[in-house]
């Protein structure tokens, strides 16, 4: 079994902690640990001789020699959704240790990682796929064009709201004014849909919700769809550029480029412990049940 590890913050000193303990724990199991590349320079510092692990980069489906078995990704959300990057459409799964503050994605914590390691060592575990979106565009904006969580269409700046033409399968649904539009998947439901007002999708749904940011019109709601549409969009405005957000990646661009969005042809996968369940999470995260009137 090959564990690979990946975290964006490692001099984050409870990241740093978190890592240490778990390299220590795979050790003591026998399990074969590599490191992410972007890792490499600041782990040296913590040895004198050669770093004793493998590296590894993008996982490749031509090449599953090179990728490890399990990714397992020490941070927050921002980090798992980075770590979609690196696993790609190989279906490696990934767990994910959460250091930071929400974790709404992560199957374990600082204290229960142990466990939750050693069941999927075990094969006593679930893996959770989650569908993604993906884009296409007139002109390429992004290196990875699919998400986790959102595509987000916005303002660029402080300026007057935009206008960002709707369609469904080729048919014109709807003009938003607004700052701006998020498409989001089921998994991106709880975050910034939800602050904008959308509802929260379950996670097996196959839906799409289209969720305005700040809209003109008061009487313009968020909307679900069926995740076999097409959706595309046109923008205009006063600004001559606008932003596409995927995942938290943002790109400027202009009103002659087009986005459409549509389901990606794979999926990503979380693992969790058998008992944990998307409405066990969604409790203990949106702290509902806590009010004494319950």
């Amino acid at each position: 079994m090959k564990v690979g590890i990946y975290t964006r913050n490692i001099q984050h000193e409870l990241s740093l902690s978190t890592f240490q303990k778990v390299i220590a724990f795979l050790e003591d199991l026998e399990t074969e640990v590599m490191l992410h590349g972007e890792m490499i320079d600041f782990i040296q510092t913590l040895y004198s001789d050669k770093i004793p692990y493998r590296k590894f980069f993008q996982c490749d489906l031509s090449t599953p020699e090179l990728n490890p078995d399990l990714v397992i990704s020490i941070g927050g959300d921002g980090t798992i959704l980075d770590t979609l990057c690196i696993v790609r459409n190989t279906g490696i799964p990934v767990l994910g240790i959460n250091t930071g503050r929400l974790g709404f994605l992560a199957g374990a914590n600082t204290q229960n990682f142990k466990e939750v390691i050693g069941s999927f060592l075990k094969g006593i575990h679930i893996i959770d796929s989650r569908h993604l979106l993906s884009i296409e565009t007139s002109s390429p904006l992004f290196e990875y064009n699919f998400a986790l969580n959102d595509l987000v269409i916005h303002k660029k700046d402080s300026s007057t709201m935009i206008q960002v033409h709707t369609y469904l399968n080729g048919a014109y649904f709807n003009s938003y004014w607004a700052d701006g539009l998020i498409c989001s998947t089921p998994t991106g439901s709880t975050g910034y849909n939800l602050s904008c007002g959308g509802p929260i999708l379950y996670p097996k749904s196959s839906n799409f919700v289209i969720t305005p940011i700040a809209p003109h019109n008061l009487n313009v709601r968020p909307f679900v769809i069926p995740d076999d549409h097409v959706l595309s969009f046109e923008v205009e405005g006063r600004s001559t550029e606008f932003l596409a957000v995927l995942d938290a990646r943002s790109m400027p661009f202009d009103a002659n480029i087009q986005i459409a969005v549509k389901k990606a042809t794979f999926d990503f996968n979380l693992v969790r412990l058998p008992q944990q369940s998307f409405l066990s999470t969604l409790k203990e995260k949106m702290m509902w049940g806590l009010d004494k009137r319950n």
